[in-house]
Protein backbone atom coordinates (compact mmCIF):
# COMPACT_ATOMS: atom_id res chain seq x y z
CA UNK A 1 0.00 0.00 0.00
CA UNK A 2 3.28 2.35 0.83
CA UNK A 3 3.73 2.09 -2.75
CA UNK A 4 0.31 2.88 -4.06
CA UNK A 5 0.06 6.19 -2.09
CA UNK A 6 0.09 9.63 -3.70
CA UNK A 7 2.06 12.50 -2.65
CA UNK A 8 -0.70 14.32 -1.43
CA UNK A 9 -1.76 11.45 0.66
CA UNK A 10 2.00 10.78 2.10
CA UNK A 11 2.08 13.98 2.78
CA UNK A 12 -1.75 14.08 4.82
CA UNK A 13 -0.12 11.04 6.70
CA UNK A 14 3.69 12.87 7.70
CA UNK A 15 1.08 16.06 8.88
CA UNK A 16 -1.22 14.07 11.24
CA UNK A 17 2.27 11.90 12.74
CA UNK A 18 3.55 15.10 13.40
CA UNK A 19 0.42 17.13 14.72
CA UNK A 20 -1.61 14.04 15.81
CA UNK A 21 -5.35 15.67 14.97
CA UNK A 22 -6.61 17.82 12.53
CA UNK A 23 -9.61 18.66 11.00
CA UNK A 24 -10.70 17.96 7.38
CA UNK A 25 -10.93 22.16 6.83
CA UNK A 26 -6.69 22.22 8.33
CA UNK A 27 -5.71 19.55 6.04
CA UNK A 28 -7.71 21.17 2.97
CA UNK A 29 -5.96 24.82 3.86
CA UNK A 30 -2.31 22.31 4.10
CA UNK A 31 -2.66 19.83 1.21
CA UNK A 32 -5.95 20.53 -1.01
CA UNK A 33 -5.87 24.87 -1.27
CA UNK A 34 -5.23 24.54 -5.18
CA UNK A 35 -8.37 21.87 -5.15
CA UNK A 36 -11.63 21.70 -4.95
CA UNK A 37 -13.76 20.84 -1.83
CA UNK A 38 -15.37 18.09 -3.19
CA UNK A 39 -12.00 16.47 -4.17
CA UNK A 40 -10.76 16.76 -0.48
CA UNK A 41 -13.89 14.58 0.29
CA UNK A 42 -13.11 12.44 -1.90
CA UNK A 43 -9.37 11.19 -1.33
CA UNK A 44 -9.79 11.49 2.78
CA UNK A 45 -13.03 9.23 2.36
CA UNK A 46 -10.45 6.65 0.37
CA UNK A 47 -7.83 7.27 2.87
CA UNK A 48 -10.51 6.73 5.60
CA UNK A 49 -11.85 3.46 3.95
CA UNK A 50 -8.39 1.67 3.52
CA UNK A 51 -7.84 2.77 7.43
CA UNK A 52 -4.81 5.43 6.28
CA UNK A 53 -6.49 7.63 8.43
CA UNK A 54 -9.38 7.18 10.86
CA UNK A 55 -12.45 9.99 11.41
CA UNK A 56 -12.90 11.05 14.93
CA UNK A 57 -16.70 10.97 16.22
CA UNK A 58 -16.19 14.73 17.11
CA UNK A 59 -17.51 17.58 15.21
CA UNK A 60 -15.58 20.20 15.53
CA UNK A 61 -17.77 23.88 15.51
CA UNK A 62 -21.03 22.05 15.21
CA UNK A 63 -23.05 20.32 12.45
CA UNK A 64 -23.67 23.37 10.44
CA UNK A 65 -19.83 23.37 9.79
CA UNK A 66 -20.44 20.33 7.79
CA UNK A 67 -17.25 17.73 6.75
CA UNK A 68 -14.60 20.54 7.12
CA UNK A 69 -15.52 19.93 10.61
CA UNK A 70 -14.59 16.06 10.76
CA UNK A 71 -11.61 15.50 13.34
CA UNK A 72 -8.84 12.61 11.62
CA UNK A 73 -6.02 10.99 12.87
CA UNK A 74 -3.61 8.14 11.65
CA UNK A 75 -5.35 5.30 11.64
CA UNK A 76 -3.72 1.39 11.93
CA UNK A 77 -2.59 1.12 8.59
CA UNK A 78 -1.47 4.79 8.56
CA UNK A 79 0.93 4.15 11.12
CA UNK A 80 1.87 0.51 9.48
CA UNK A 81 2.91 2.44 6.43
CA UNK A 82 4.60 5.37 8.13
CA UNK A 83 5.93 2.61 10.65
CA UNK A 84 7.87 0.96 7.87
CA UNK A 85 8.84 3.89 5.44
CA UNK A 86 9.55 6.31 7.85
CA UNK A 87 10.67 5.13 10.90
CA UNK A 88 7.51 6.23 12.77
CA UNK A 89 6.67 5.08 16.30
CA UNK A 90 3.35 3.57 16.51
CA UNK A 91 0.66 4.87 18.77
CA UNK A 92 -1.58 2.91 20.44
CA UNK A 93 -5.54 3.70 19.18
CA UNK A 94 -7.42 5.69 21.86
CA UNK A 95 -10.46 8.17 22.20
CA UNK A 96 -8.93 11.34 22.83
CA UNK A 97 -11.06 13.84 25.39
CA UNK A 98 -12.28 16.98 24.44
CA UNK A 99 -9.61 19.05 26.14
CA UNK A 100 -6.88 16.87 24.44
CA UNK A 101 -8.41 17.88 20.82
CA UNK A 102 -8.72 21.41 21.40
CA UNK A 103 -5.59 21.68 22.36
CA UNK A 104 -3.95 19.59 19.41
CA UNK A 105 -6.16 21.23 16.81
CA UNK A 106 -4.80 24.42 18.46
CA UNK A 107 -1.33 23.24 17.44
CA UNK A 108 -2.59 22.34 14.02
CA UNK A 109 -4.08 25.60 13.41
CA UNK A 110 -0.45 27.40 13.79
CA UNK A 111 1.28 24.27 11.84
CA UNK A 112 -1.32 25.80 8.97
CA UNK A 113 -1.26 29.79 9.40
CA UNK A 114 2.51 29.91 9.04
CA UNK A 115 1.98 27.36 6.30
CA UNK A 116 -0.46 29.92 4.68
CA UNK A 117 2.01 32.88 5.50
CA UNK A 118 5.08 31.75 3.49
CA UNK A 119 2.60 31.18 0.90
CA UNK A 120 2.53 35.08 0.49
CA UNK A 121 5.66 35.94 1.34
CA UNK A 122 9.68 35.22 1.18
CA UNK A 123 9.18 33.28 4.86
CA UNK A 124 10.27 30.10 4.85
CA UNK A 125 8.94 27.64 7.23
CA UNK A 126 12.59 25.12 7.62
CA UNK A 127 10.65 22.98 10.22
CA UNK A 128 7.40 22.83 12.42
CA UNK A 129 7.84 19.78 14.98
CA UNK A 130 5.46 19.26 17.83
CA UNK A 131 5.54 16.90 20.80
CA UNK A 132 6.91 14.49 21.37
CA UNK A 133 9.01 15.71 18.21
CA UNK A 134 9.93 19.05 20.02
CA UNK A 135 10.97 17.43 23.19
CA UNK A 136 14.19 18.22 24.64
CA UNK A 137 16.02 15.81 27.38
CA UNK A 138 18.34 16.20 29.79
CA UNK A 139 19.87 16.30 32.75
CA UNK A 140 18.03 18.44 35.79
CA UNK A 141 19.54 18.82 39.44
CA UNK A 142 20.97 16.52 40.49
CA UNK A 143 21.55 14.81 37.82
CA UNK A 144 18.31 13.30 37.36
CA UNK A 145 16.56 12.64 34.01
CA UNK A 146 14.41 15.64 33.01
CA UNK A 147 12.35 16.55 29.86
CA UNK A 148 11.29 19.83 28.34
CA UNK A 149 8.18 19.77 26.62
CA UNK A 150 7.17 22.66 24.50
CA UNK A 151 4.43 22.26 22.36
CA UNK A 152 6.09 22.94 19.45
CA UNK A 153 9.71 23.68 18.31
CA UNK A 154 9.71 25.96 14.67
CA UNK A 155 12.09 27.14 12.48
CA UNK A 156 11.39 30.06 10.11
CA UNK A 157 13.84 31.73 7.56
CA UNK A 158 13.77 35.23 7.34
CA UNK A 159 16.56 36.33 4.41
CA UNK A 160 19.72 35.19 5.53
CA UNK A 161 18.45 34.75 9.30
CA UNK A 162 16.98 32.28 11.21
CA UNK A 163 14.58 32.24 14.04
CA UNK A 164 13.62 29.56 16.29
CA UNK A 165 11.16 29.10 18.61
CA UNK A 166 9.79 26.95 21.48
CA UNK A 167 5.78 27.31 21.06
CA UNK A 168 3.55 26.94 24.11
CA UNK A 169 -0.11 27.44 22.75
CA UNK A 170 -2.30 28.15 26.42
CA UNK A 171 -5.72 27.74 26.32
CA UNK A 172 -6.44 28.91 29.64
CA UNK A 173 -6.93 25.74 31.29
CA UNK A 174 -3.69 25.50 33.62
CA UNK A 175 -3.41 26.90 37.06
CA UNK A 176 -0.32 29.18 38.08
CA UNK A 177 1.35 26.92 39.59
CA UNK A 178 1.68 24.76 36.62
CA UNK A 179 2.87 27.52 34.38
CA UNK A 180 5.61 27.79 36.48
CA UNK A 181 6.67 24.53 37.00
CA UNK A 182 7.44 25.10 33.13
CA UNK A 183 9.12 28.11 33.17
CA UNK A 184 11.42 26.66 35.36
CA UNK A 185 11.76 23.99 32.96
CA UNK A 186 12.70 25.99 30.23
CA UNK A 187 15.22 28.06 32.91
CA UNK A 188 16.82 24.58 33.78
CA UNK A 189 17.76 23.31 29.96
CA UNK A 190 18.67 26.94 29.03
CA UNK A 191 21.55 26.66 32.06
CA UNK A 192 22.23 23.11 30.46
CA UNK A 193 23.52 24.99 26.96
CA UNK A 194 22.95 22.09 25.25
CA UNK A 195 20.40 23.54 22.67
CA UNK A 196 23.04 26.52 22.09
CA UNK A 197 26.05 24.40 21.51
CA UNK A 198 23.81 22.11 19.12
CA UNK A 199 21.59 25.01 17.37
CA UNK A 200 24.09 28.01 18.20
CA UNK A 201 21.15 29.66 20.05
CA UNK A 202 18.70 29.35 22.29
CA UNK A 203 15.39 29.52 21.03
CA UNK A 204 12.88 32.30 22.25
CA UNK A 205 9.60 30.59 23.80
CA UNK A 206 6.82 31.92 22.66
CA UNK A 207 3.61 31.52 24.61
CA UNK A 208 0.17 32.11 22.63
CA UNK A 209 -2.79 32.73 24.80
CA UNK A 210 -6.37 33.05 23.85
CA UNK A 211 -6.70 36.60 25.67
CA UNK A 212 -5.50 39.71 27.34
CA UNK A 213 -6.53 38.14 30.33
CA UNK A 214 -4.98 34.90 30.15
CA UNK A 215 -1.71 36.72 28.91
CA UNK A 216 -1.93 39.21 31.58
CA UNK A 217 -1.63 35.75 33.94
CA UNK A 218 1.41 34.23 31.98
CA UNK A 219 3.22 37.49 32.15
CA UNK A 220 2.76 37.35 35.63
CA UNK A 221 4.26 34.21 35.85
CA UNK A 222 7.05 34.98 33.68
CA UNK A 223 8.03 38.40 35.95
CA UNK A 224 8.46 35.97 39.06
CA UNK A 225 11.46 34.11 37.26
CA UNK A 226 14.71 35.10 37.91
CA UNK A 227 15.83 38.42 36.07
CA UNK A 228 18.25 36.53 33.73
CA UNK A 229 15.51 34.61 32.09
CA UNK A 230 13.26 36.89 31.28
CA UNK A 231 14.67 37.36 27.67
CA UNK A 232 13.97 34.00 26.79
CA UNK A 233 10.03 34.17 26.59
CA UNK A 234 7.73 36.33 24.38
CA UNK A 235 3.95 36.43 24.99
CA UNK A 236 1.05 37.25 22.47
CA UNK A 237 -2.48 36.07 21.62
CA UNK A 238 -2.90 33.15 19.86
CA UNK A 239 -4.26 35.12 16.91
CA UNK A 240 -1.36 37.20 16.91
CA UNK A 241 1.74 34.48 17.01
CA UNK A 242 1.61 33.78 13.41
CA UNK A 243 1.96 36.72 11.75
CA UNK A 244 4.01 37.83 14.63
CA UNK A 245 7.02 34.67 13.99
CA UNK A 246 6.14 34.94 9.97
CA UNK A 247 7.28 38.32 10.42
CA UNK A 248 10.80 37.71 12.23
CA UNK A 249 10.18 39.40 15.33
CA UNK A 250 12.01 37.09 17.11
CA UNK A 251 13.34 40.22 19.89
Amino acid sequence: MADELSGRERDVLLTLANVRLASADQLERLHFASDTSRNRRRILLSMTDRRLVVRLDRVIGGQRAGSAAFCYGLGEVGQRVLASTQGWPRRRPSNPGAPFVRHCLAITELLVRLTEATRKSDVELLEFSAEPLAWRRFLGRGGSRAILKPDAFVRIGVGEFVDSWFVEVDLGTESPSTLTTKLDAYRAYWSTGKETARNGVFPRVLWLAPDERRAEVIIDCCGRQPADSWMLHQVTLIDDGPDLMAGGQSS
